[in-house]
């Protein structure tokens, strides 16, 4: 009797040692903010934006837009990454209305990570934004999607599956002997 409950206990402990290793191996860099914030309404437009994240960022790779309601761009400039701040400049900002933040940025993990937040200009500025090329234009189009593109979650399963066999395996071995 003491075998099978001692082949249930290893794999139990197995099992759960293998959940709660896996933890911080999924997590990814999350956005914790925006400058202008997300919905934030500004009658004069800002001349940077910054998005920020729970983790430090890598330097290039990076991609910050900023597309008014006019579907025109207002970045200029190289996008700066401090620490887990993603800035790029602005030009003198145009019609009021909607203005759109996308990012498609690397953390220091090496996860990408995409998505975007807006915020609105209530009184028309005196700056016109310019046509881009469509490579800049995908981070806006993620509409509010903030997703990771790290490694799927079915290897994990696989190798849990993988690790409690062996252990019941083991311990049914040893149980015998």
């Amino acid at each position: 009797m003491k075998t099978p409950f001692r082949a249930l206990a290893i794999a139990l402990v197995a099992g759960l040692a293998l959940l709660l290793g896996a933890g911080p191996a999924l997590a990814h860099a999350q956005l914790l903010g925006s400058d202008p914030a997300d919905g934030a309404s500004l009658s004069t437009g800002p001349s940077t934006v910054t998005i920020r994240f729970s983790d430090r960022m890598q330097p290039g790779f990076n991609t910050l837009t900023v597309i008014g309601p006019d579907d025109a761009h207002y970045e200029t400039g190289d996008v700066i990454v401090e620490g887990t701040s993603v800035s790029i400049a602005v030009h003198p900002l145009g019609p009021a209305g909607v203005y759109r933040i996308g990012y498609r940025v690397v953390s220091d993990d090496g996860h990408p990570v995409q998505g975007s937040t807006s915020f609105t200009l209530t009184t028309p500025g005196p700056g016109g934004g310019a046509t881009a090329a469509a490579p800049s234009t995908a981070p806006a189009a993620a509409a509010a999607e903030n997703e990771s593109g790290g490694m799927p979650i079915w290897p994990w399963i696989i190798g849990a599956v993988v690790v409690v066999g062996g252990g019941i395996a083991v311990a049914l071995r040893l149980g015998r002997g």
